[in-house]
């Protein structure tokens, strides 16, 4: 039949397109909320061809490269759309990382200009120092408010034509399995992904969502652009701290928002919490780690419907979601919530997801065969940013391999078991942390637990816990290892466990390498971790949170 085209011709995709449409046709609509400051989707679109404008100004154009180091605020969701309308790439950077972390990233992306909360001017002069590259700052706030001035005095740049496969922003993995690298975004993947998580979330106009989640995180998850898409509105907010969040819900009306379930956890801690009272039902979409059924159940008692996501900094974000189906509404609690915490099924821009042995075939769909899970779709990044190496290594045919192990179950719903470099091999046999991890958070003095492998010269390594319990909780070691030996295999029953805080990632999900580094030190290689507990409390003695 030959080429054929549309009649109509077909523009190119790109996530800025959103903040047009809604500047045009709901342009008194309030966008974003950012303390007392409310700016209307007519101010935003100027706003954001202002910051393009300014940036053209400078010499930046297609290829270049605009990092931003911002809490979540105004400008850094403007970036999202005045950046890429300039034609350069978004480089949104980690506020929680150290100086020299920013240094490194900087070095490898060499932006042309670097725009910084005067919040973190310390921060990003303290990296400027340690680095070769020099681009031009513009600081955001302070006496002076170079960006504020910049915008005012800049030309509106009007849209022009661009390639939806150009690089639309570079995101920086974590680097907690190795190097940080530079993940690529295209205007065609954000595009897509935007649209995903307008659906899978249920946003429309009356959405009002709460930034509990970093925008520097994927571009939050690809959100920056959905609800901007939706017409809803935004709500920035530095850091999720519980009482400041509730208080943003309850005020604003807050409809949606995201988190690591380790956040989750902390907003649900604390009995005084009533997050929902007297209000419609709030929507959190989870990541980053597993959810537990007892985080899933204590949610629902608040009133709060999670739907988990799985995704990583390569696929957008979010590329997998657990799809509730509505017969599953007439199962018992404890059915429901093991059925949530689930990874789920693509999400409608996922081409496909697999669960591959190491001969790279798909394993037996029986909830029991694990393999790595694998994905293919218009959510899966361009590459790594100056490293085909690395890109060839991660999708060698075609399918990204996600690092992460887990099993497909009979209904062709995917779950997470472990990732593979987190899976303990203990006198041969494999344990799965993130089973161990489940049940422990089950026992109702546990608020959350990690586990990871400590060294041991009988079984080479054994499950190590590390436990925060919940205020005014108290629960021994023996106790915790009882618990668990009552819902699994003795080998898999921690040998060794700790109380405290766990440390966390800026998007919450617990840093499992800074534990199996502590686990080495508090536990070095001895031969009798069978039967002797070596945490820092006495097993005799309940440990108590305070």
């Amino acid at each position: 039949m030959g080429d054929i085209r549309p009649a109509g011709g077909a523009d190119p995709l790109s996530p800025v397109q959103f903040l047009e449409r809604a500047a045009h046709h709901f342009a008194a609509r309030q966008a974003v909320i950012d303390g007392e400051r409310v700016v209307s989707y007519a101010e935003l679109w100027d706003r954001c061809r202002r910051l393009g404008g300014h940036l053209r100004e400078r010499g930046v154009g297609a290829g270049d490269r605009v990092a931003v180091l911002a809490l979540n605020s105004l400008p850094l969701l403007e970036a999202h759309y005045g950046v890429p309308h300039s034609g350069a790439a978004l480089v949104a950077l980690n506020t929680r990382l150290n100086p020299h972390e920013i240094a490194a990233i900087l070095d490898h992306c060499q932006p042309s200009v670097f725009v910084v909360d005067d919040r973190l001017a310390g921060l990003a002069d303290r990296a400027l120092s340690a680095c070769t590259a020099s681009p031009a700052t513009v600081r955001v706030g302070g006496v002076s408010d170079e960006y504020e001035a910049a915008l005012a005095g800049a030309p509106a740049l009007e849209p022009e034509g661009l390639d939806e496969r150009s690089l639309l922003s570079i995101n920086y993995t974590s680097g907690t399995t190795g190097r940080p690298k530079g993940v690529m975004y295209s205007h065609r993947g954000a595009f897509l992904q935007a649209l995903a998580v307008i659906h899978h979330a249920h946003l429309g106009m009356e959405s009002v969502f709460l930034w509990t989640l970093p925008m520097f995180h994927c571009n939050g998850w690809c959100f920056t652009w959905g609800v901007t898409a939706a017409g809803g509105t935004h709500v920035c907010l530095e850091r999720p701290e519980p009482q400041r969040t509730w208080e943003l819900v309850r005020r604003h009306g807050v409809t949606h928002f995201n988190c690591a379930p380790t956040v989750l956890s902390d907003l649900l801690a604390g009995p005084q919490q009533t997050p929902t009272a007297g209000s419609a039902k709030v929507r959190v979409q989870v990541g980053g780690a597993p959810p537990s059924p007892a985080l899933l159940r204590r949610a629902a008692e608040y009133g709060i419907d999670v739907t988990h996501l799985y995704g990583l900094t390569e696929t957008y974000g979010p590329a997998v979601v657990c799809e509730w189906q509505p017969d599953w509404d007439g199962r018992d609690e404890g059915e429901r919530a093991v059925l949530k915490a689930r990874q789920g099924i693509g999400t409608v821009v996922t081409t496909s997801l697999r669960v591959l042995d190491e001969r790279g075939l798909d394993v037996l769909p029986d909830g029991s065969s694990a393999g790595e899970i694998a994905i293919r779709g218009n959510n899966v990044m361009l590459g790594y940013y100056l490293d085909e190496e690395a890109t060839r290594r991660a999708i060698p045919d075609g399918w990204f391999r996600t690092g992460d192990l887990g099993v497909c179950h009979p209904d062709g719903y995917v779950e997470l078991t472990d990732r593979a470099k987190d899976v303990i091999v203990s006198g041969g046999e494999n344990i799965a942390s993130v089973e161990v991890e489940r049940v422990l958070a089950a026992h109702p003095a546990v608020l959350e637990a990690a586990v990871v492998a400590a060294p041991d010269l009988r079984w080479g390594e054994v499950p190590a816990a590390f436990v925060t319990l919940r205020d005014g909780a108290a629960a021994s070691e023996g106790e915790l290892s009882g618990f668990v030996r009552d819902h699994l295999a003795g080998f898999k029953i921690p040998r060794r466990i700790c109380f405290g805080p766990l440390p966390r990632t800026s998007t919450g999900k617990v840093q499992k390498q800074r534990l199996r580094e502590r686990a080495r030190e508090l536990w070095p290689a001895s031969d009798d971790a069978a039967t002797t507990f070596l945490g820092p409390s006495p097993t005799s003695t309940p440990v108590t949170r305070t």
